[in-house]
């Protein structure tokens, strides 16, 4: 009599979560808005480096390939941009560098333990000159406690790694509270010298002008579709060169009928269906749940979302 065999039991492989591929090219939060064109960006860029022309309009030499711009000023480190971008907020770049100065001498340059560990008013006493002293001192050092116990260190230098997409790094720094959409894209231009936009008062103010922007969007929606409509190439001449203007021209201010270069720029291009304005109006809704459209919902939903007039790191008080 044969012996009847049970049958093996089957096993089955745990099943793996896929992992979410993430959008190579972010949605501007107004897509069927199509200015500022390519031919329009490269206008401008080469109009305000004629009146700036000791300002590089590009990061790298077109012609050379040798880097032209040094990083935040030589600062490499991640968490120390972060600090400076902080300090730099409402305020002029020479106070701010007075408080980093007077941080450093009080703490020790780059030393976050002690910052930290330190009495709160220790770290308002010591940034005082760069004003909004309690505000920033609060939010530095909630920040580097966060970063502390999230890491187990006061680091965020893993990402300076090529692994890591902007979106990564944009998603990790807004995160934390007190960073928004503008502070980390100036981590991500000017530190870490990727290819990103930030939009401050100054930016904002002239992209409306030249009808690049809607006339409903603020600063976190125009940075957002800025970032996707001007080639990366264009992106840190355009923003370090509309930082110059911004400060030195008057006649672009609201209500100024003073002489200004881009607004008369501008209406040369009038009649050109400029932003949209002139011939029909554009889309200026944001998205609604459009597909890949994730960079945009994490500038909306970042934590400082509601402080839209803060200035640029290094480059506006």
């Amino acid at each position: 009599m044969k012996r009847s065999h049970s049958p093996l039991p089957v096993v089955f492989e745990p099943v793996r979560p896929v992992k979410k591929v993430k959008a190579e090219t972010p949605v501007s939060p107004f897509p069927n808005f199509d200015h500022p064109t390519l031919e329009e960006s490269k206008d401008v860029i080469r109009l305000l480096h004629s009146e700036f022309p000791h300002i590089p309009a590009y990061r790298n030499d077109p012609t050379t390939g040798e880097f032209q711009a040094s990083p935040c000023g030589g600062v490499t480190d991640v968490v120390e941009a972060l600090i400076e971008t902080i300090l730099s907020q409402n305020t002029s770049a020479h106070n701010s560098t007075a408080a980093k100065r007077n941080l450093d001498t009080a703490f020790g340059r780059n030393n976050f333990a002690a910052i930290t560990q330190a009495p709160y008013s220790q770290v308002v006493d010591a940034i005082r000159t760069g004003g909004l002293a309690n505000k920033k001192a609060t939010t530095i050092q909630k920040l580097l406690s966060s970063i502390h116990a999230k890491h187990g260190s006061y680091s965020l230098q893993h990402l300076t790694g090529k692994e890591y997409s902007d979106e990564d790094v944009m998603e990790e720094l807004v995160s934390y509270e007190g960073v928004g959409p503008k502070t980390a894209s100036c981590v991500l231009m000017f530190c870490l010298e990727r290819e990103s936009f930030p939009v401050d008062t100054h930016v904002f103010r002239l992209s409306k002008l030249l009808g690049w922007v809607p006339d409903k969007s603020n600063r976190i929606s125009a940075q957002a579709h800025l970032d996707v409509r001007i080639p990366g190439e264009l992106k840190y001449g355009l923003h370090v060169l509309m930082i110059a203007h911004g400060r030195r021209c008057s006649g672009c201010k609201s209500r100024s009928r003073g002489a200004c270069s881009l607004k008369t720029y501008r209406m040369g291009k009038k009649g050109e269906d400029i932003g949209g304005n002139v011939h029909g109006r554009a889309n200026s809704q944001g998205p609604s749940g459009e597909a890949g459209d994730r960079s945009y919902m994490l500038i909306v939903n970042s934590s400082d979302n509601r402080n839209v007039n803060r200035p640029s790191f290094r480059s506006s008080p």
